[in-house]
């Protein structure tokens, strides 16, 4: 069973005087920070009285954190939000999901695990250790290549292109 609380961002500052926190977001839309109303810090659960993304991080005013005094204590915290908080669309995982599931080819052969997943800016790439030649293996996450994403069978299926890793 995944745990229920998924890290989504960093706060990485104060911003302000009036108790805003600056959160570096850990997700490929930070405009899901609009759909949310509490986060986790710490444990503990902090109602959002509102928040806008700035440049490359989001602002987020909590509530009872009033001044920069208060917003100082968060500062180089992770952040968390329940599982369930958000809705993916189809076809969409959490990175947490995604990380450590085996993967193997259409005929049942097992390539290894995905270590990492890189972010390219086109596509993801998967990151897969202890591969059968103990080489690494990084898998485009295309349309054709990735075939199926099972997480509760905890594998995905891929067909590999022509050359991609030595027999």
């Amino acid at each position: 069973m995944k745990d229920d609380l998924l890290e989504i961002g960093k706060i990485v500052n104060t911003h302000g005087i009036r108790g805003e926190v600056k959160i570096q977001p850990w997700c490929d839309e930070p405009e899901l920070f609009d759909e949310l109303e509490y986060l986790f810090i710490e444990g503990e659960k902090y109602n959002i009285v509102r928040n806008r993304f700035h440049k490359t991080c989001q602002i987020v005013q909590l509530e009872n954190v009033n001044n920069i005094d208060d917003a100082e204590r968060f500062k180089n915290k992770i952040v968390y939000i329940n599982r369930d908080a958000l809705e993916l669309p189809e076809g969409r995982y959490y990175i947490a999901d995604i990380e450590g599931l085996t993967v193997k080819e259409q005929n049942g052969r097992i390539l290894g695990v995905v270590d990492e997943i890189i972010k390219t800016g086109s596509n993801d790439v998967y990151s897969l250790k202890d591969t059968f030649n103990k080489k690494p293996v990084l898998i485009p996450v295309i349309e054709g290549v990735v075939l199926e994403t099972n997480i509760d069978g905890g594998y995905i299926v891929v067909k590999l292109p022509k050359g991609l890793i030595d027999d």
